[in-house]
């Protein structure tokens, strides 16, 4: 070989050039050296493809399907399909912190609640078409108190190992406060009355009731709205204190977010029409009761995009976002989800659904609402908060589980 022919090799074949990384044409000729784009570009394709992802769970969504066309056993439908909405839960997530950053945290917040609750609120339909009435209140409960005590305390026991204090916008969180309270007195008006009325007089009277405090409900939560997004929206601004982390990489367009946030949604809410459907199965062959399955599995499977929403935004110190998820969420629910549930028992349920909670249940709800108030009041929040509202989260599923006829 001559000299030139040296040369020709070491310009086109460098000798540091690790094995492996030449590229070769169809015929098995050596083409040369990849590219420094082509490098980057596989070895993002590789970390994409063997690097453990959340979205590796949605596996499970055709397996669900399959389990289900085949009548499997109620428990693998069951948590299979609470395996597949988890995905969905995550591109909620993302979706609505890039609402957020177009729209503010109040909005983003508002966006991410109505449609994290999509899930909750087909659960509940379904139950109520096949008369599960005990299933649909615990739901309402569970859904509030995964809301205000998990959800919450995670994201504040979360946040507050990566930062000593976090600070929040105190205005907010006392309106978010406040109308969870007025919620509460509200849910207990049915269950008061029991006791003033003979059975036969109890049920037509029950019956109006209800329907009247769903109108006064949805009108109470419209009204929310209209304060919150109109006339009073600066006492909803997040608090300018803190330094939030940004999203890496480039933001997304608002109708790329839009359109993941609905798609997701809607996965979401098929996934858990597939899980309500084995509930019921799956208490009796695990031994659980209705409330129990209500009060704290679909409760926190269902309201799992809301509730990883709020997680996320705390480890980011977005306090704002994530009390405004959190509260905002359980208020949707209370004042907009369980009226219309009422509502719309009367056209497919085999019987009206009432608010008529046990006390248990309210007793267990109030608090909820008190510690919360209490907890988040202040503006400030930290890892042993965090622990506060866990504690007490546990202590009320742990009631439901060994004491199950406490909501019947």
């Amino acid at each position: 070989m001559g000299a030139g022919d040296e040369r020709h090799k070491r310009r086109y074949f460098p000798s540091h050039f690790p094995k492996g990384l030449l590229r070769h044409s169809a015929i098995g000729d050596t083409l040369g050296p990849m590219t420094t784009g082509e490098l980057t570009l596989a070895a993002s394709a590789r970390r994409a493809i063997l690097k453990p992802s959340v979205n590796w769970l949605l596996a499970f969504l055709p397996i669900t399907l399959v389990l289900e066309r085949a009548h499997a056993a109620a428990p693998l439908v069951f948590f299979s399909a609470a395996l597949a909405i988890i995905p969905a839960a995550k591109l909620i997530v993302h979706s609505t912190e890039h609402i957020a950053t177009r729209t503010g945290d109040a909005v983003g917040g508002l966006l991410n609640a109505t449609f994290g609750n999509a899930p909750e609120l087909i659960i509940a339909i379904v139950a109520l078409n096949a008369g599960l009435m005990d299933l649909v209140r615990a739901s309402i409960i569970g859904a509030i108190l995964a809301n205000l005590l998990l959800a919450l305390g995670v994201s504040m026991f979360l946040g507050g190992l990566r930062y000593h204090d976090q600070r929040y916008n105190a205005d907010a969180s006392r309106v978010y406060s406040s109308m969870m309270l007025l919620a509460v007195i509200t849910l207990i008006i049915p269950g008061a009355l029991e006791g003033s009325f003979s059975q036969a007089q109890f049920t037509p009277h029950i019956l109006s009731l209800n329907t009247a405090l769903a109108v006064l409900l949805l009108l109470a939560y419209g009204l929310y709205l209209l304060f919150m997004l109109k006339t009073h929206g600066e006492l909803f601004k997040s608090a300018g204190g803190s330094k939030a982390e940004h999203h890496a990489g480039a933001a997304w367009g608002l109708p790329r977010a839009i359109g993941s946030l609905v798609g997701a949604s809607v996965l979401a809410a098929w996934m858990s029409e597939i899980l309500v459907g084995a509930a019921e199965g799956t208490g009796k062959a695990l031994g659980m009761s209705q409330a129990f399955i209500g009060l704290v599995l679909v409760a926190v499977v269902g309201g799992a995009a809301e509730s990883l929403s709020a997680i996320a935004a705390g480890r980011k110190n977005k306090m704002d976002l994530s009390i405004g998820i959190a509260l905002g969420s359980s208020i949707q629910i209370a004042l907009f989800v369980a009226p219309v549930l009422v509502l719309l028992s009367w056209l497919i349920a085999p019987q009206p659904l009432t608010l008529a909670f046990h006390r248990a249940e309210l007793g267990a709800l109030l608090l909820t609402v008190l510690i919360g108030a209490v907890v988040v009041g202040d503006g400030r929040a930290n890892w042993y908060k965090g622990v506060q509202l866990i504690v007490v989260y546990v202590a009320i599923a742990l009631l439901s589980y060994f004491v199950p006829q406490v909501s019947t």
